[in-house]
């Protein structure tokens, strides 16, 4: 009997007889990964093994086989891998994907007759119990085995039959228990109750969705002279900095041309002088809007140059696509029905009290005259950056605009590209962060920036690890951005700022700096989280080899990351014992066990600590008194540990972590 899929009716507890005998015999339930039973992908990227996991079972004592089928979006053939009993019903198994793009998998499970049989002959000639039936009846099965194959298989089942109706009985025994045996059964299997789970759907990316390093700077403030803009051409001359110090991506705020109407000036003043640069945020001009180029930066040849010289420097360009127009952007001309209009005819501006961005209008997405032809315009902007050789997108407030329009957008771009990457600013409360990663964002800022007790940074870290987060988002720990100057920086000096980078490098696969990190800057507005002098509102040149700088410790830091598998993710992470409440330990390790890194951060910026610590030997499956290697990853200093127990000293005058790769 072959059961079929269950369908709505099948949960109906007055379903006719009929319906009844067509539900599975065989029980899937607590398939992971998943999110949310199926309705949304999980996340994956390209070369990764997917573990999956469910529990497997039906009635009475059948030993059965269970499978992995997955395939590729397009693909009409299933791959299939087989999954491992774990007891109590669960199971176990993993696939690889190999190419970017949608992909669904499932579970398939049916009685295995053969290996039943096999199981209880095995116990009852064990126990020396009369086997002389159950021996005719495995010739029986593989009579029927043979009968109902075809070619070489049919033949060498026939074979075997012919091979065992010849043997006494214990050698009978021995051949039926025969790995060869099960092999030849198992192609022949005719899968006696089959059942399916559902498809759950899996998005894969490429690599640098899951691991890597983002660097953010202005284009217009590289520049020698505040009076002087910067342009795409000069960006050139920081790119093998860049490089050198480990980035991966390349990211600008708005390179569009800026409105003059209410233009803010320095330190978001409401009065702007002729020669105040604006904020790029407020998008549109004469010159174009989220689609033109602000003609002080260069040309759109200019901006091709960069991004093919960016490219052979190792680096991606990922451009901010920010949904908002100054009150000067053409489409208040020429789609005035985009916008929300006040009763005295003055167009409302944004606001998030107590802030008011009086340079910035947002657009109505469900205003009559904006469906469908606003959402297909933002989708035609990007594909056009997309046909630019722009891959990477940084969303500004993502949530603030309709998930189904990020849903449609993200799956509508991505079905044409699927190497597109879509990285979400969203700080706000848990559930839409979540969810902003459920319909495709590729990876979002966190809480990390104010995150900087033990306690928060532990709980923080776990609960990244732990479903649905582990399924559905990806954290870019960004240490530093134009509208965030740390409150944790603005006293700690230097070593705040290695403790940042630190927490930040080895603690997700993903992290980010703002321009300006790496020279120590935090010179805040009194009493805010912001920048004194801000970027966003004015041209700000640097002295990037200015003295006390932590360009080299980042270089390191990167150069750790790329060197270990085990940074390469945020997932794995586990916290450990050191009886300090200002060091934070923590261990991550390669999904094969070969690649095994330590960290300890001294949370406090001031002053020396010292903690009792215990080395994971369990992980490794050591005895509490093993000798194993460590190595200091920072400086290559190289020694033996001996036993479980350990002590650690840090001196945030020196450094105020320390990275360590264990091996035995």
């Amino acid at each position: 009997m072959i059961a079929e899929k269950p369908t709505e009716l099948s949960y109906n507890p007055h379903m006719p007889l009929s319906q009844a005998l067509l539900l599975p015999r065989i029980a899937i339930e607590s398939v992971m990964p998943t999110l949310d039973g199926g309705l949304f992908a999980v996340k994956a990227v390209v070369g990764q093994e997917v573990l999956v996991t469910g529990k497997v079972f039906a009635d009475g004592h059948d030993k059965m086989a269970v499978r992995i089928r997955w395939r590729g979006e397009g693909e009409e053939s299933w791959h299939s891998e087989t999954m491992h009993e774990l007891g109590n019903n669960g199971w176990q198994g993993r696939f690889r994907v190999e190419r970017q793009g949608r992909h669904v998998f499932c579970i398939e499970a049916w009685i295995d007759q053969f290996a039943s049989f096999c199981y209880e002959l095995e116990k009852k000639h064990t126990a020396r119990v009369p086997v002389s039936l159950e021996l005719q009846e495995g010739r029986t099965l593989v009579q029927q085995a043979a009968e109902r194959s075809e070619g070489q298989l049919s033949e060498q089942l026939a074979g075997l039959h012919h091979e065992l109706s010849g043997l006494l009985e214990a050698e009978q025994v021995a051949l039926f228990l025969h790995q060869r045996s099960a092999d030849l059964m198992a192609q022949a299997d005719h899968r006696a109750y089959l059942s399916l789970s559902q498809e759950f759907p899996l998005d894969v990316e490429r690599e640098i969705a899951q691991f890597a390093s983002w660097y953010e700077l202005f284009p217009r403030s590289i520049t020698d002279d505040p009076a002087r803009h910067g342009t795409f051409n000069d960006v050139h001359s920081r790119l093998p900095m860049i490089q050198d110090m480990g980035f991966d991506v390349l990211y600008f705020p708005p390179i569009h041309p800026i409105g003059r109407s209410y233009r803010k000036g320095p330190n978001n003043s409401l009065t702007a002088g002729p020669n105040d640069p604006g904020s790029p945020y407020a998008i549109g001009s004469a010159e174009g809007g989220h689609e033109a180029i602000h003609s002080e930066l260069g040309t759109r040849e200019d901006f091709r140059r960069l991004v093919v010289a960016a490219a052979d420097h190792g680096l991606e360009i990922a451009l901010d696509f920010a949904i908002q127009c100054s009150q000067d952007h053409p489409w208040l001309e020429q789609h005035p029905g985009w916008f929300n209009w006040r009763p005295d005819g003055t167009i409302k501006y944004a606001e998030n009290p107590p802030k008011k961005y009086q340079d910035i209008v947002n657009v109505d997405f469900y205003a009559a005259d904006a469906i469908p032809s606003l959402w297909v315009e933002l989708r035609d902007i990007v594909v056009g950056w997309v046909e630019e050789g722009v891959k990477i997108f940084r969303v500004d407030n993502p949530h603030t605009k309709p998930l189904p329009f990020w849903q449609w957008l993200i799956a509508d771009v991505r079905a044409l590209h699927p190497e597109v990457i879509f990285l979400a600013e969203a700080f706000t409360t848990p559930a839409m962060m979540a969810r902003l990663g459920k319909v495709g964002y590729s990876q979002s800022y966190t809480y990390f920036t104010w995150r900087n007790t033990k306690y928060e940074l532990s709980t923080y870290f776990s609960e990244l690890n732990e479903s649905p987060w582990s399924e559905c988002f990806r954290p870019n720990f960004f240490v530093n951005t134009p509208d965030i100057n740390p409150a944790f920086l603005h006293e700690s000096g230097r070593a705040g700022f290695l403790i940042r980078a630190a927490l930040a490098t080895m603690g997700s696969g993903l992290w980010g700096m703002y321009s300006g990190f790496e020279l120590c800057e935090a010179a805040p507005i009194p009493g805010k989280e912001e920048y004194l002098n801000s970027e966003k509102y004015e041209i700000r040149p640097r002295d990037f080899n200015a003295p006390g700088n932590i360009i080299a410790e980042i270089a390191q830091l990167n150069r750790i990351r790329r060197q270990n598998p085990a940074l390469h993710t945020h997932l794995g992470l586990k916290i450990y014992n050191a009886w300090n409440d200002n060091i934070l330990y923590f261990g991550k390790r390669s999904a094969d066990g070969s690649n095994f890194i330590l960290v300890a951060v001294s949370l406090d910026p001031h002053n020396v600590q010292e903690a009792n610590f215990e080395l994971p030997l369990w992980e490794m499956g050591l005895p509490d008194d093993a000798h194993t290697q460590g190595e200091d990853l920072m400086s290559g200093h190289r020694w033996t540990w001996y036993g479980k127990y350990q002590f650690m000293r840090i001196d945030p005058g020196h450094q105020p972590f320390g990275i360590w790769r264990i091996t035995v």
